[in-house]
């Protein structure tokens, strides 16, 4: 199960804010010396308050920007290769598809909604504790169908470039660019593995997403539509890459998500 690493800040901002702000209210005060005039030194405060003053401003700073601006995560397999490898740590916008209050989900601002060929990260319809990461290719109302490993929408389909053998040792993954809706990306496709035809219709407030490693991805093909309510933001860009117990990838810092 993933941690809630949104709740744990929400229980330490409050927890540190309650503990500095009751201190504030009810006992610094009675801490003031008794002494007699002349008397300005204050009896220090007890370490449980001076890390709760400390922490407080800093976790909750930190619980808004990881909330409403931008979270990070890293990409623990190759489903979105060549896009993203694993290793790649990688922000997200989180106010890119409204805004929504961390932990709860709930959606207090509405505005903008997933296009085609947006990279997004969202809860895992199947169990909600887990953070998925796809590409949009179908919105609402959009007929996606899938013909011998070429992806139509509404009937128009998505041209496909040949690149080439994806890595030497491996002849039967190809590279291709992928044209969706104006949206140039980079898919592989394993050419020994079985189409997987289908034609399929987007209800409306969901989303058809798949991985960009079409024949070694676990996306709306086997599980369906991504909800609206799922939504965590649109990935943007690689901050850094590194598979543990390898060098990290210096050259990937900085690339823009397409």
């Amino acid at each position: 199960m993933n941690f809630d690493f949104s709740l744990l800040l929400l229980i330490v901002t409050l927890v540190t804010g309650v503990i500095w702000g009751a201190d504030v209210l009810f006992f610094a005060k009675k801490r003031l010396p008794q002494a007699g005039e002349g008397e300005e030194s204050k009896a220090r405060e007890p370490l449980l308050v001076e890390y709760a003053r400390f922490l407080f401003p800093v976790v909750l700073i930190v619980l808004l920007l990881r909330g409403f601006l931008a979270e990070p995560f890293r990409i623990p397999s190759g489903s979105m290769l060549p896009t993203l490898e694993v290793g790649d740590f990688i922000l997200v916008n989180k106010f890119a598809y409204g805004v929504r209050l961390p932990v709860l989900h709930t959606k207090v601002v509405d505005f903008n909604s997933p296009k085609k060929g947006d990279v997004i990260v969202f809860r895992y319809p199947e169990n909600p504790s887990v953070d998925y990461i796809k590409r949009v290719v179908g919105v609402p109302g959009d007929e996606i169908a899938y013909y011998n490993k070429v992806l139509y929408v509404n009937g128009k389909q998505a041209e496909l470039t040949p690149k080439g053998v994806y890595k030497a040792g491996f002849p039967n993954i190809k590279q291709f660019r992928e044209k969706l809706d104006g949206v140039e990306h980079d898919v592989l496709l394993n050419v020994m593995y079985p189409a997987g035809d289908f034609v399929v219709r987007v209800p409306e407030n969901s989303y058809f997403v798949l991985g960009d490693n079409r024949d070694n991805s676990r996306d709306s093909r086997y599980w369906g539509f991504v909800p609206d309510e799922n939504l965590i933001g649109k990935a943007f860009m690689i901050w850094m890459n590194w598979d543990f117990g390898e060098a990290p990838k210096l050259g990937r810092i900085g690339t823009i998500i397409h």
